[in-house]
Parts: C-alpha cells; sequence; structure tokens
C-alpha cells in the first residue's frame, strides 16, 4: 500500500491514530473560524499526546485568484488560532502561543502550548459560547432594527486593540462612498474575470458556502456582495430595489505593518470582534473585493486608513432570517500528528541539503 502523502514532514492523508481529547477539541473549535468563502485553509498538528497544538496554512485550500498573496488565508488562520485561545481557557489552561516557530516553514504559523491552570472570566466564557454561533451573513439587513449604539463600537474598537489592530468606523458620506465606490469596483472587476468567477463558484456547496446562503442578489446592498450564482450577470437589479440603507455600520480592520505577523494578529482581532458581535445579538458581512486587488487596496489605504494597512472590510446589523449552517469539514480530515523531534531534525538536515545543492 502506498504511504500517506507528506506535506513537510506531517502526515497526510490518514486520520490521526489515537489523538487526545484536548486535540480534538482544539480542532472543532479552530474549525470554526471564517475563511474566505469557507475554504478552511488550514490544518492542525498534534504535538505528542495533548502536550501542545500547531496551526498550518494549507496552501492547497488557498483560493489562488481571490488570495493571491495568501494575505486572507493567513488571517483565517489566525482566526483560527483566536478561537484555539479561547478553547484552551474553556479547559482552564492558560494559553502560551508562538506566532511563526520555525523560520523555515512559513506555513508553519502558531504553536500553542499549555501553561497555569486558570479558569476562564466570564468575558471570555461569553466569547467560547459564541463560537458556534457566529456566522458570516450574505445579503442585507433588517431595516425594521435600531441603529447600534456608540458605545458598543467603542467596544468592538478596543477588542481589536487588545489583538494589536485597529477598527475604524467609517462614518462620514465621502469617505462611505468612496469605499462603497471600491468595493463595487473590485467586485465588478471580479465578475468580469471568469477564471475568477469560476474559482468562486467551486467554493459553493459541498463543504463550501451553502446554496440558500448566496440566494440573495448580491446588488441588494449599499456595499455589494459576492455574486456567487451568477445572479447579477442573469438579473440587473433595478435603482427602486437596490438596498441603500446606511444605519448598519461600517468597519475597517487595519494594522500597522503588512506581513504575516500582522495578517495573524488581524485574523485574531477580527475574530475577537466577530465573537463580541456574536454575543450581542449581531451579524457581519465581511466585503474585501478591494482588498484583493493591489491598486484597489492602495486607492483604500491611501484615501480612508492613511498610514494602516487595511485587512478587512466588514458590515455590522441584526437579521431574523435563519442562517443557513456552514459545513466544516471532519476533524479527522484537519488534525494530524506533530513530526517526532528526531523527524523534525531529518527534515530540517534535508532542507539545508536541498537549499545548499539549489546553489
Amino acid at each position: 500500500m502506498a504511504e500517506p502523502v507528506t506535506k513537510k514532514g506531517y502526515l497526510m492523508g490518514a486520520p490521526h491514530p489515537s489523538p487526545g481529547h484536548a486535540a480534538r477539541y482544539l480542532a472543532r473549535a479552530a474549525g470554526l473560524a471564517p475563511s474566505p468563502h469557507n475554504s478552511q485553509p488550514w490544518f492542525f498538528a498534534e504535538e505528542g499526546h495533548d502536550h501542545g497544538f500547531e496551526i498550518h496554512l494549507d496552501r492547497g485550500r488557498r483560493l489562488v485568484l481571490t488570495d493571491p498573496f495568501g494575505r486572507e488565508a493567513v488571517i483565517a488562520c489566525g482566526a483560527a488560532l483566536f478561537n484555539v485561545r479561547l478553547a484552551v481557557r474553556h479547559l482552564g489552561i492558560r494559553p502560551v502561543v508562538t506566532l511563526l516557530p520555525d523560520s523555515r516553514d512559513s506555513a508553519f504559523l502558531a504553536h500553542v502550548r499549555y501553561a497555569a491552570y486558570a479558569p476562564a472570566t466570564p468575558a471570555e466564557t461569553r466569547l467560547i459560547r459564541a463560537i458556534p454561533r457566529r456566522h458570516t451573513h450574505r445579503g442585507p439587513f433588517g431595516p425594521e432594527h435600531a441603529e447600534i449604539p456608540q458605545p458598543f463600537l467603542d467596544e468592538l474598537c478596543e477588542q481589536a486593540r487588545a489583538e494589536g489592530a485597529d477598527l475604524q468606523l467609517i462614518d462620514d458620506s465621502a469617505r462611505l462612498d468612496l469605499l462603497a465606490d471600491l468595493v463595487r469596483a473590485g467586485e465588478e472587476r471580479h465578475r468580469t474575470d471568469y477564471a475568477h468567477v469560476a474559482e468562486i463558484t467551486r467554493c459553493v456547496g459541498g463543504y463550501g458556502v451553502p446554496y440558500d446562503a448566496c440566494a440573495n442578489h448580491p446588488d441588494r446592498t449599499f456595499l455589494p456582495g459576492r455574486d456567487y450564482l451568477g445572479l447579477a450577470r442573469r438579473i440587473s437589479l433595478p435603482a427602486r430595489r437596490r438596498w441603500r440603507d446606511r444605519t448598519s455600520p461600517v468597519l475597517v480592520l487595519t494594522t500597522p505593518r503588512d506581513d504575516r505577523t500582522a495578517w495573524l494578529r488581524a485574523g485574531q482581532a477580527l475574530q475577537r470582534v466577530l465573537l463580541h458581535s456574536t454575543a450581542a445579538g449581531l451579524t457581519a458581512t465581511l466585503h474585501t473585493q478591494p482588498l484583493e486587488l493591489p491598486d484597489l487596496r492602495t486607492e483604500l489605504r491611501t484615501h480612508i486608513t492613511p498610514d494602516r494597512h487595511p485587512q478587512a472590510v466588514l458590515r455590522l446589523g441584526r437579521t431574523n432570517r435563519p442562517c443557513p449552517p456552514t459545513p466544516r469539514r471532519p476533524t479527522s480530515d484537519v488534525l494530524v500528528p506533530a513530526p517526532s523531534a528526531d523527524a523534525r531534525q531529518l527534515l530540517s538536515q534535508r532542507q539545508v541539503h536541498d537549499a545548499v545543492g539549489a546553489h
């Protein structure tokens, strides 16, 4: 029988023979994080038997046209890391996190080990309970709901700052109109790129985005949504049917730098903001189309978030429309055993040998 495929020393393609209880729990929690078009671009490795937990980028699940630099995939893994941190706290343990622990492996994004025992705080417990309830909304929010109060938006900004990011409320008309124009320009460019259309179409159904979640016409919102099912190509929405309500706040998550560490921090900040919102009965829609195109992202940064790097654009609101459950890959597909210390050493020697041979 052929050996399972080995990815940088990690045994892939075969179920973990005997995962620990903590590792299974952490992998389930991590897998509930948001990701581009529910691509779930991660896998997790257990060190020993409940001795440590690793988060890795699965490059094979990255959307190469939507996310050519892998920024959104790393942000998704950062959101998964935040869930892991909360899950470790739920076990009554303090997590110790090391970002990018192996300079030779850029896909090894975070290592989590377990420190002293300490019960979760009420605030942490509130976020933990929100993990399975958080979902991405696609479509308009109900106009019957009251505006979100400013004190709560200030709380969200504090949540982002706690993770090393900033959350900026776009509340003046000029900047809001410009942001809407940039989202619309990015979405229209994607819609005319047939390779990109094919890429996101493949993300619908199966373990991807549920068909029911794509049923709204993408142009019914002030910031256009993704056209997963080609509705905009087949149905031109009259201006009178376009949703122009601006009571739903629009926010941009930013970081001072734009490297892998910043992306991981942005993912943790984004998930913290989303869970805090979920706990308050809110849901979010992400509009990252202009961030996927370098020229539009530069324009957004120049005119809307000067001196900061935009990492996510989101709209918050409330909806009474039931959200279909978003499928997740089973734990057996994403949790693998980490290599032994000897195997890591051998892998390191091979990498050095290959690097020398390449020259």
